[in-house]
Protein backbone atom coordinates (compact mmCIF):
# COMPACT_ATOMS: atom_id res chain seq x y z
CA UNK A 1 0.00 0.00 0.00
CA UNK A 2 1.12 3.26 -1.01
CA UNK A 3 2.36 5.85 2.03
CA UNK A 4 -0.60 8.28 1.03
CA UNK A 5 -2.56 5.40 1.99
CA UNK A 6 -1.55 5.10 5.12
CA UNK A 7 -1.65 8.62 6.18
CA UNK A 8 -4.72 10.08 5.92
CA UNK A 9 -7.44 9.11 8.51
CA UNK A 10 -11.37 10.06 9.83
CA UNK A 11 -12.42 9.68 13.64
CA UNK A 12 -9.38 6.83 14.62
CA UNK A 13 -8.83 5.70 10.56
CA UNK A 14 -11.99 6.61 8.78
CA UNK A 15 -9.95 7.47 5.43
CA UNK A 16 -7.10 5.39 5.86
CA UNK A 17 -7.09 3.91 2.47
CA UNK A 18 -6.70 7.04 0.33
CA UNK A 19 -5.20 6.56 -2.75
CA UNK A 20 -4.87 9.27 -5.45
CA UNK A 21 -3.77 7.95 -8.79
CA UNK A 22 -6.04 4.29 -7.57
CA UNK A 23 -7.90 3.14 -10.71
CA UNK A 24 -10.70 1.53 -10.48
CA UNK A 25 -13.89 1.56 -13.16
CA UNK A 26 -17.60 2.26 -12.52
CA UNK A 27 -18.73 -1.10 -11.73
CA UNK A 28 -16.37 -1.45 -9.22
CA UNK A 29 -18.12 1.73 -7.60
CA UNK A 30 -21.61 0.46 -7.96
CA UNK A 31 -20.37 -2.75 -6.37
CA UNK A 32 -19.36 -0.59 -3.65
CA UNK A 33 -22.32 1.58 -2.90
CA UNK A 34 -24.35 -1.78 -2.90
CA UNK A 35 -22.24 -3.07 -0.65
CA UNK A 36 -22.56 -0.13 1.94
CA UNK A 37 -26.21 0.19 1.24
CA UNK A 38 -27.22 -3.04 2.26
CA UNK A 39 -24.57 -3.83 5.04
CA UNK A 40 -24.62 0.00 6.74
CA UNK A 41 -27.64 1.88 5.60
CA UNK A 42 -30.05 -0.99 6.95
CA UNK A 43 -28.65 -0.40 10.86
CA UNK A 44 -28.55 3.13 9.85
CA UNK A 45 -32.40 3.31 9.13
CA UNK A 46 -32.74 0.68 12.12
CA UNK A 47 -31.36 3.67 14.42
CA UNK A 48 -33.88 5.93 13.40
CA UNK A 49 -36.89 3.85 13.39
CA UNK A 50 -36.17 3.20 16.97
CA UNK A 51 -35.93 6.62 17.61
CA UNK A 52 -39.04 7.92 15.92
CA UNK A 53 -40.62 5.27 17.58
CA UNK A 54 -39.35 6.40 21.20
CA UNK A 55 -40.72 9.96 19.66
CA UNK A 56 -43.74 9.29 18.98
CA UNK A 57 -45.11 7.54 21.65
CA UNK A 58 -45.35 10.67 23.72
CA UNK A 59 -48.27 11.52 21.49
CA UNK A 60 -49.88 8.14 22.04
CA UNK A 61 -49.55 7.95 25.50
CA UNK A 62 -51.18 11.54 25.73
CA UNK A 63 -54.31 10.30 23.73
CA UNK A 64 -54.48 7.33 26.04
CA UNK A 65 -54.77 10.31 29.06
CA UNK A 66 -51.34 9.95 30.72
CA UNK A 67 -52.09 14.33 31.99
CA UNK A 68 -55.37 13.16 33.12
CA UNK A 69 -53.76 10.14 35.10
CA UNK A 70 -50.47 12.14 36.81
CA UNK A 71 -52.95 15.17 37.34
CA UNK A 72 -52.12 18.29 35.17
CA UNK A 73 -53.04 19.97 32.08
CA UNK A 74 -52.65 20.36 28.60
CA UNK A 75 -50.26 23.38 29.37
CA UNK A 76 -47.71 21.21 31.34
CA UNK A 77 -47.32 18.90 27.99
CA UNK A 78 -47.03 22.32 25.98
CA UNK A 79 -44.41 23.37 28.36
CA UNK A 80 -42.24 20.19 28.74
CA UNK A 81 -42.23 20.18 24.96
CA UNK A 82 -40.79 23.65 25.33
CA UNK A 83 -38.17 22.45 27.37
CA UNK A 84 -37.63 19.12 25.37
CA UNK A 85 -37.04 21.82 21.97
CA UNK A 86 -34.31 23.72 24.10
CA UNK A 87 -32.74 20.81 25.32
CA UNK A 88 -32.68 18.21 22.06
CA UNK A 89 -31.52 21.77 20.14
CA UNK A 90 -28.52 22.21 22.46
CA UNK A 91 -27.59 18.27 22.51
CA UNK A 92 -27.87 18.61 18.61
CA UNK A 93 -25.29 21.07 18.37
CA UNK A 94 -22.77 19.28 20.22
CA UNK A 95 -23.70 16.15 18.47
CA UNK A 96 -21.88 16.29 15.30
CA UNK A 97 -18.73 17.68 17.51
CA UNK A 98 -18.80 14.62 20.03
CA UNK A 99 -19.85 12.77 17.21
CA UNK A 100 -16.50 13.50 15.73
CA UNK A 101 -14.45 13.51 18.67
CA UNK A 102 -15.25 9.91 19.30
CA UNK A 103 -16.33 7.93 16.42
CA UNK A 104 -19.93 8.04 15.63
CA UNK A 105 -20.02 4.01 14.97
CA UNK A 106 -19.30 4.21 19.52
CA UNK A 107 -21.32 7.64 20.37
CA UNK A 108 -24.52 6.63 18.19
CA UNK A 109 -25.06 3.52 20.37
CA UNK A 110 -24.18 5.25 23.87
CA UNK A 111 -26.85 7.51 23.01
CA UNK A 112 -29.41 5.10 21.88
CA UNK A 113 -28.63 3.00 25.36
CA UNK A 114 -28.88 6.45 26.92
CA UNK A 115 -32.13 7.24 25.56
CA UNK A 116 -33.49 4.06 26.01
CA UNK A 117 -32.71 4.16 29.54
CA UNK A 118 -34.55 7.15 29.89
CA UNK A 119 -37.97 5.93 27.70
CA UNK A 120 -37.87 3.32 30.32
CA UNK A 121 -38.23 5.57 33.27
CA UNK A 122 -41.27 7.30 31.32
CA UNK A 123 -42.75 4.01 33.06
CA UNK A 124 -42.90 4.98 36.80
CA UNK A 125 -43.19 8.56 36.54
CA UNK A 126 -46.14 9.73 39.65
CA UNK A 127 -46.47 13.43 38.70
CA UNK A 128 -45.72 16.96 36.65
CA UNK A 129 -42.38 17.42 38.29
CA UNK A 130 -41.32 13.95 36.97
CA UNK A 131 -42.46 14.42 33.56
CA UNK A 132 -40.56 16.88 33.35
CA UNK A 133 -37.85 15.75 34.46
CA UNK A 134 -37.82 12.85 32.09
CA UNK A 135 -38.86 14.94 28.75
CA UNK A 136 -35.14 16.96 29.75
CA UNK A 137 -33.73 13.55 29.59
CA UNK A 138 -35.36 12.35 26.84
CA UNK A 139 -34.13 15.58 24.77
CA UNK A 140 -30.64 15.47 26.29
CA UNK A 141 -29.85 11.84 25.06
CA UNK A 142 -31.77 11.60 21.86
CA UNK A 143 -30.60 15.03 20.63
CA UNK A 144 -26.90 14.38 19.78
CA UNK A 145 -28.02 11.01 17.63
CA UNK A 146 -28.96 12.42 13.87
CA UNK A 147 -26.07 15.23 13.88
CA UNK A 148 -23.64 12.35 14.36
CA UNK A 149 -25.35 10.17 11.80
CA UNK A 150 -25.29 12.87 9.38
CA UNK A 151 -21.59 13.08 9.73
CA UNK A 152 -21.19 9.21 10.24
CA UNK A 153 -22.77 8.72 6.65
CA UNK A 154 -20.38 11.32 5.40
CA UNK A 155 -17.89 9.05 5.45
CA UNK A 156 -19.38 6.51 3.55
CA UNK A 157 -21.11 7.93 0.85
CA UNK A 158 -20.19 10.85 -1.84
CA UNK A 159 -22.23 14.10 -1.68
CA UNK A 160 -24.46 13.53 -4.55
CA UNK A 161 -25.67 10.02 -3.10
CA UNK A 162 -26.33 11.80 0.31
CA UNK A 163 -29.61 13.05 -0.29
CA UNK A 164 -31.74 9.82 -1.19
CA UNK A 165 -29.93 8.10 1.76
CA UNK A 166 -31.84 10.84 4.04
CA UNK A 167 -34.73 10.34 2.52
CA UNK A 168 -34.92 6.77 3.92
CA UNK A 169 -33.70 8.07 6.89
CA UNK A 170 -36.37 10.31 7.40
CA UNK A 171 -38.64 7.96 5.77
CA UNK A 172 -38.36 5.30 7.61
CA UNK A 173 -39.25 7.63 10.74
CA UNK A 174 -42.32 8.16 9.14
CA UNK A 175 -42.79 4.60 8.79
CA UNK A 176 -42.11 4.64 12.36
CA UNK A 177 -44.55 6.90 13.62
CA UNK A 178 -47.04 4.69 10.99
CA UNK A 179 -45.69 1.33 13.42
CA UNK A 180 -45.94 3.35 16.65
CA UNK A 181 -49.39 4.53 16.12
CA UNK A 182 -50.35 0.60 14.94
CA UNK A 183 -48.35 -0.84 18.22
CA UNK A 184 -49.91 1.38 20.50
CA UNK A 185 -53.36 0.88 19.55
CA UNK A 186 -52.53 -2.75 20.83
CA UNK A 187 -50.08 -2.19 23.60
CA UNK A 188 -52.38 0.24 25.38
CA UNK A 189 -55.49 -2.34 25.65
CA UNK A 190 -52.85 -4.29 28.01
CA UNK A 191 -54.40 -1.06 30.57
CA UNK A 192 -54.91 -2.62 33.79
CA UNK A 193 -52.38 -5.86 33.42
CA UNK A 194 -50.18 -5.93 36.42
CA UNK A 195 -51.67 -2.21 37.74
CA UNK A 196 -49.92 -0.13 34.80
CA UNK A 197 -52.23 2.07 32.48
CA UNK A 198 -51.54 1.60 28.83
CA UNK A 199 -49.33 4.62 28.46
CA UNK A 200 -47.38 2.86 31.03
CA UNK A 201 -46.66 -0.16 29.31
CA UNK A 202 -45.94 1.43 26.11
CA UNK A 203 -43.10 3.18 27.86
CA UNK A 204 -41.66 -0.29 29.58
CA UNK A 205 -42.40 -1.85 26.16
CA UNK A 206 -40.76 0.79 23.97
CA UNK A 207 -37.63 0.77 26.36
CA UNK A 208 -36.89 -2.55 26.69
CA UNK A 209 -36.69 -2.45 22.40
CA UNK A 210 -34.17 0.36 22.31
CA UNK A 211 -32.02 -1.07 24.97
CA UNK A 212 -31.69 -4.31 23.43
CA UNK A 213 -31.04 -2.40 20.16
CA UNK A 214 -28.07 -0.60 21.33
CA UNK A 215 -26.48 -3.34 22.55
CA UNK A 216 -26.74 -4.85 18.94
CA UNK A 217 -25.65 -1.04 17.25
CA UNK A 218 -22.32 -1.35 19.32
CA UNK A 219 -21.30 -4.38 17.11
CA UNK A 220 -23.00 -3.64 13.62
CA UNK A 221 -21.19 -0.04 13.24
CA UNK A 222 -18.07 -0.20 11.46
CA UNK A 223 -15.59 2.70 12.18
CA UNK A 224 -15.69 3.70 8.43
CA UNK A 225 -15.24 2.00 4.88
CA UNK A 226 -11.71 1.12 5.76
CA UNK A 227 -12.20 -0.34 8.65
CA UNK A 228 -15.80 -3.01 8.94
CA UNK A 229 -14.37 -5.97 10.30
CA UNK A 230 -15.24 -7.01 13.42
CA UNK A 231 -18.40 -7.45 16.02
CA UNK A 232 -21.35 -8.79 14.32
CA UNK A 233 -19.20 -7.94 10.95
CA UNK A 234 -16.92 -10.61 11.42
CA UNK A 235 -14.15 -10.71 8.71
CA UNK A 236 -15.51 -7.43 7.30
CA UNK A 237 -17.50 -6.03 3.99
CA UNK A 238 -14.76 -5.89 1.72
CA UNK A 239 -11.54 -7.12 -0.05
CA UNK A 240 -8.31 -5.34 0.36
CA UNK A 241 -8.93 -3.44 -3.32
CA UNK A 242 -12.43 -2.42 -2.52
CA UNK A 243 -11.33 -1.33 0.64
CA UNK A 244 -9.34 1.06 -0.92
CA UNK A 245 -11.92 1.81 -3.73
CA UNK A 246 -14.40 2.61 -0.66
CA UNK A 247 -12.40 5.29 0.52
CA UNK A 248 -11.19 6.74 -2.62
CA UNK A 249 -14.44 7.13 -4.25
CA UNK A 250 -15.75 9.48 -1.70
CA UNK A 251 -12.48 11.96 -1.39
CA UNK A 252 -12.61 12.20 -5.43
CA UNK A 253 -15.87 13.31 -5.48
CA UNK A 254 -15.31 15.58 -2.05
CA UNK A 255 -11.47 16.59 -1.70
CA UNK A 256 -12.65 18.00 1.88
CA UNK A 257 -12.90 14.92 3.52
CA UNK A 258 -9.28 14.21 3.01
CA UNK A 259 -9.45 16.64 6.23
CA UNK A 260 -11.84 14.00 7.94
CA UNK A 261 -9.30 13.64 10.52
CA UNK A 262 -9.46 17.39 11.99
CA UNK A 263 -11.50 17.73 14.53
CA UNK A 264 -13.68 21.09 14.91
CA UNK A 265 -11.73 24.04 15.95
CA UNK A 266 -13.62 26.83 17.37
CA UNK A 267 -12.65 28.87 13.72
CA UNK A 268 -14.85 26.37 11.80
CA UNK A 269 -18.03 27.85 14.76
CA UNK A 270 -17.40 31.39 14.19
CA UNK A 271 -17.54 30.38 10.40
CA UNK A 272 -20.74 28.63 10.46
CA UNK A 273 -22.37 30.64 12.61
CA UNK A 274 -21.42 34.04 10.78
CA UNK A 275 -22.38 32.80 7.37
CA UNK A 276 -26.00 34.70 6.41
CA UNK A 277 -26.48 31.53 3.83
CA UNK A 278 -26.25 29.29 6.82
CA UNK A 279 -28.85 31.30 8.84
CA UNK A 280 -30.68 31.08 5.40
CA UNK A 281 -31.57 27.35 5.94
CA UNK A 282 -31.75 27.44 9.42
CA UNK A 283 -34.56 29.89 9.11
CA UNK A 284 -35.97 27.70 6.46
CA UNK A 285 -35.84 24.94 9.11
CA UNK A 286 -37.53 26.57 11.34
CA UNK A 287 -40.14 27.86 9.58
CA UNK A 288 -41.17 25.31 6.79
CA UNK A 289 -41.16 22.23 10.55
CA UNK A 290 -43.36 24.42 12.52
CA UNK A 291 -46.57 22.33 11.82
CA UNK A 292 -44.87 19.48 13.07
CA UNK A 293 -44.92 20.15 17.28
CA UNK A 294 -48.50 20.71 17.64
CA UNK A 295 -49.93 18.90 14.56
CA UNK A 296 -47.60 15.61 15.57
CA UNK A 297 -48.00 15.79 18.96
CA UNK A 298 -52.00 15.92 18.72
CA UNK A 299 -52.71 14.15 15.39
CA UNK A 300 -54.06 11.12 17.01
CA UNK A 301 -55.90 13.27 19.60
CA UNK A 302 -57.44 15.23 16.60
CA UNK A 303 -58.07 11.50 14.62
CA UNK A 304 -60.23 10.86 18.17
CA UNK A 305 -62.18 14.01 17.95
CA UNK A 306 -63.51 12.90 14.64
CA UNK A 307 -65.38 10.52 16.65
CA UNK A 308 -62.89 7.40 16.63
CA UNK A 309 -61.77 5.66 19.70
CA UNK A 310 -58.62 5.64 21.17
CA UNK A 311 -57.50 2.86 19.41
CA UNK A 312 -58.64 3.00 16.09
CA UNK A 313 -57.82 6.72 16.61
CA UNK A 314 -53.93 5.82 17.00
CA UNK A 315 -54.07 3.15 14.44
CA UNK A 316 -55.62 5.61 11.80
CA UNK A 317 -52.19 7.50 12.17
CA UNK A 318 -50.49 5.24 10.25
CA UNK A 319 -51.68 5.65 6.75
CA UNK A 320 -50.12 9.55 7.34
CA UNK A 321 -46.77 8.69 7.92
CA UNK A 322 -46.41 5.75 5.04
CA UNK A 323 -47.98 7.91 2.70
CA UNK A 324 -45.44 10.92 3.59
CA UNK A 325 -42.84 8.21 3.46
CA UNK A 326 -43.29 7.64 -0.02
CA UNK A 327 -43.96 11.18 -1.71
CA UNK A 328 -40.71 12.65 0.23
CA UNK A 329 -39.02 9.22 -1.08
CA UNK A 330 -40.18 10.23 -4.63
CA UNK A 331 -39.45 13.84 -4.27
CA UNK A 332 -35.96 13.88 -3.00
CA UNK A 333 -35.04 10.96 -5.89
CA UNK A 334 -36.41 13.57 -8.06
CA UNK A 335 -34.68 16.39 -6.97
CA UNK A 336 -31.54 14.63 -6.70
CA UNK A 337 -32.15 13.07 -11.09
CA UNK A 338 -32.48 16.79 -12.36
CA UNK A 339 -30.48 18.35 -9.52
CA UNK A 340 -32.63 21.15 -8.34
CA UNK A 341 -33.76 21.71 -4.47
CA UNK A 342 -35.67 25.00 -4.38
CA UNK A 343 -38.31 24.64 -6.33
CA UNK A 344 -38.97 20.93 -5.09
CA UNK A 345 -39.33 22.30 -1.44
CA UNK A 346 -41.61 24.98 -2.79
CA UNK A 347 -44.48 22.92 -4.27
CA UNK A 348 -44.17 20.33 -1.09
CA UNK A 349 -45.14 23.72 0.91
CA UNK A 350 -48.26 24.17 -1.44
CA UNK A 351 -49.04 20.89 -0.66
CA UNK A 352 -49.15 21.10 2.77
CA UNK A 353 -50.61 24.25 2.58
CA UNK A 354 -54.02 22.60 0.60
CA UNK A 355 -54.24 20.23 3.47
CA UNK A 356 -54.11 22.98 6.83
CA UNK A 357 -56.86 25.25 4.91
CA UNK A 358 -59.15 22.34 4.85
CA UNK A 359 -58.27 21.95 8.43
CA UNK A 360 -59.26 25.63 9.34
CA UNK A 361 -62.30 25.60 7.46
CA UNK A 362 -64.38 22.85 7.08
CA UNK A 363 -67.07 23.25 8.92
CA UNK A 364 -68.07 21.77 12.05
CA UNK A 365 -70.72 19.39 10.16
CA UNK A 366 -68.18 17.69 7.85
CA UNK A 367 -68.44 13.79 7.99
CA UNK A 368 -66.13 12.38 9.78
CA UNK A 369 -64.41 10.69 6.99
CA UNK A 370 -63.67 14.20 5.04
CA UNK A 371 -61.85 15.50 8.07
CA UNK A 372 -59.90 12.53 8.21
CA UNK A 373 -58.82 12.80 4.20
CA UNK A 374 -57.73 16.57 5.53
CA UNK A 375 -55.33 15.26 7.48
CA UNK A 376 -54.36 12.94 4.98
CA UNK A 377 -53.69 15.37 2.64
CA UNK A 378 -51.52 17.34 5.18
CA UNK A 379 -49.56 14.46 5.87
CA UNK A 380 -49.20 12.88 2.65
CA UNK A 381 -47.12 16.25 1.45
CA UNK A 382 -42.99 15.78 0.87
CA UNK A 383 -41.44 16.08 3.73
CA UNK A 384 -38.66 18.94 2.87
CA UNK A 385 -36.25 18.20 5.80
CA UNK A 386 -34.19 16.30 4.12
CA UNK A 387 -33.97 18.42 1.28
CA UNK A 388 -33.12 21.39 2.89
CA UNK A 389 -30.47 19.33 4.93
CA UNK A 390 -28.71 18.29 1.89
CA UNK A 391 -28.89 21.70 0.01
CA UNK A 392 -26.92 23.31 2.76
CA UNK A 393 -24.24 20.46 3.23
CA UNK A 394 -23.61 20.84 -0.50
CA UNK A 395 -23.02 24.57 -0.28
CA UNK A 396 -21.53 24.43 3.15
CA UNK A 397 -16.90 24.00 3.07
CA UNK A 398 -14.84 23.39 4.12
CA UNK A 399 -15.61 20.17 6.59
CA UNK A 400 -15.48 21.46 9.87
CA UNK A 401 -17.94 24.03 9.02
CA UNK A 402 -20.36 21.72 7.21
CA UNK A 403 -20.00 19.41 10.66
CA UNK A 404 -20.89 22.69 12.92
CA UNK A 405 -23.69 23.54 9.86
CA UNK A 406 -24.93 19.97 10.77
CA UNK A 407 -25.20 20.60 14.19
CA UNK A 408 -26.93 23.66 13.93
CA UNK A 409 -29.97 22.62 11.40
CA UNK A 410 -30.63 19.55 13.26
CA UNK A 411 -30.82 22.26 16.31
CA UNK A 412 -32.86 24.38 14.47
CA UNK A 413 -34.97 21.25 13.61
CA UNK A 414 -36.00 21.37 17.43
CA UNK A 415 -35.91 24.77 18.68
CA UNK A 416 -38.64 25.85 16.97
CA UNK A 417 -40.78 24.16 19.38
CA UNK A 418 -39.94 26.98 22.15
CA UNK A 419 -42.83 28.72 20.04
CA UNK A 420 -44.93 25.75 17.96
CA UNK A 421 -45.70 23.83 21.29
CA UNK A 422 -47.59 26.97 22.36
CA UNK A 423 -49.51 27.20 18.97
CA UNK A 424 -52.63 24.24 20.07
CA UNK A 425 -54.43 25.51 23.15
CA UNK A 426 -57.05 23.89 25.19
CA UNK A 427 -59.39 26.94 24.43
CA UNK A 428 -58.72 26.18 20.67
CA UNK A 429 -59.49 22.00 20.62
CA UNK A 430 -60.97 20.45 19.43
CA UNK A 431 -60.70 22.17 16.06
CA UNK A 432 -57.64 24.27 16.89
CA UNK A 433 -59.03 26.85 14.24
CA UNK A 434 -56.78 29.64 15.53
CA UNK A 435 -53.78 27.12 15.40
CA UNK A 436 -54.35 26.33 12.10
CA UNK A 437 -54.24 29.67 10.68
CA UNK A 438 -51.15 30.76 12.70
CA UNK A 439 -49.42 27.41 10.75
CA UNK A 440 -51.07 28.89 7.06
CA UNK A 441 -49.30 32.37 7.83
CA UNK A 442 -46.03 30.33 8.83
CA UNK A 443 -46.49 28.40 5.29
CA UNK A 444 -46.84 30.93 3.12
CA UNK A 445 -43.41 32.69 4.54
CA UNK A 446 -41.75 29.03 4.24
CA UNK A 447 -42.59 29.00 0.54
CA UNK A 448 -41.58 32.32 -0.22
CA UNK A 449 -38.23 31.46 1.86
CA UNK A 450 -37.29 28.19 -0.25
CA UNK A 451 -38.00 30.54 -3.06
CA UNK A 452 -35.52 33.64 -2.13
CA UNK A 453 -32.55 31.04 -0.64
CA UNK A 454 -32.75 29.87 -4.63
CA UNK A 455 -32.49 32.17 -5.85
CA UNK A 456 -29.73 34.06 -3.36
CA UNK A 457 -27.74 30.76 -4.84
CA UNK A 458 -28.51 31.56 -8.24
CA UNK A 459 -27.68 35.34 -7.58
CA UNK A 460 -24.30 34.62 -6.24
CA UNK A 461 -23.32 31.85 -9.01
CA UNK A 462 -23.80 34.38 -11.66
CA UNK A 463 -22.02 37.00 -9.69
CA UNK A 464 -18.78 35.28 -9.17
CA UNK A 465 -18.73 33.61 -12.94
CA UNK A 466 -18.47 36.71 -13.98
CA UNK A 467 -15.83 37.63 -11.73
CA UNK A 468 -13.77 34.16 -12.48
CA UNK A 469 -14.75 34.55 -16.58
CA UNK A 470 -12.37 38.04 -16.42
CA UNK A 471 -9.31 36.30 -14.77
CA UNK A 472 -6.75 35.29 -16.61
CA UNK A 473 -4.77 31.77 -16.37
CA UNK A 474 -2.67 33.58 -14.42
CA UNK A 475 -4.57 35.53 -12.47
CA UNK A 476 -6.59 32.23 -11.51
CA UNK A 477 -3.05 30.64 -10.19
CA UNK A 478 -2.23 33.69 -8.33
CA UNK A 479 -5.92 33.43 -6.64
CA UNK A 480 -5.65 30.18 -5.94
CA UNK A 481 -1.77 30.29 -4.26
CA UNK A 482 -2.56 33.41 -2.28
CA UNK A 483 -6.39 33.71 -1.07
CA UNK A 484 -7.79 33.38 1.99
CA UNK A 485 -11.10 32.50 1.11
CA UNK A 486 -12.05 29.12 2.32
CA UNK A 487 -14.50 26.66 0.86
CA UNK A 488 -17.70 28.23 -0.34
CA UNK A 489 -16.10 31.45 -0.03
CA UNK A 490 -14.12 30.68 -3.02
CA UNK A 491 -14.94 32.27 -5.99
CA UNK A 492 -14.80 28.90 -8.23
CA UNK A 493 -17.37 27.29 -5.74
CA UNK A 494 -20.70 26.64 -7.01
CA UNK A 495 -23.64 26.85 -5.15
CA UNK A 496 -26.80 23.97 -5.92
CA UNK A 497 -29.81 25.46 -6.87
Amino acid sequence: MSEKAQSVSSFDGALNGYEADYQYDESEDIEIRRIIDTRLMPWILFSTFILNMDRTNISNAISDGLATELGFSLQVINNANTIYAVVFTIAAFFGSILGKRFGPHRFIPFLVFSWGIVTLSHTWIKNGTDYYLVRTFIALTEGGVIPATLVYLGGFYKKKEIATRLSWFWGVQNLASAFSGIMASGILQLEGNSGLYGWRWLFLIDGIITIASAVVFAFVFPRSPYYTEGGLNFGGWFTDRQKIIAVTRIVRDDPLKLNYETRVQFSDVVAALTDYKVWGHLVLTCLGLTYLTPYGTYLPTTIKSFGFNTYVSNALTAPNYILGFISMTLMTAHSDRVGERGYHGAISVVWQFIGFVLLAFLPDSTPRGVFYFATLVVSSAPFTHPLNISWLNENTAPLGKRTVASGLVIGAANIYGVYASQIYQSKDAPRYHVGNYIILGFLVATFLLWLVQKNLYIVLNNRRAVIWAAKSGEEKADYDATTSDLGSNRLDFIFKT
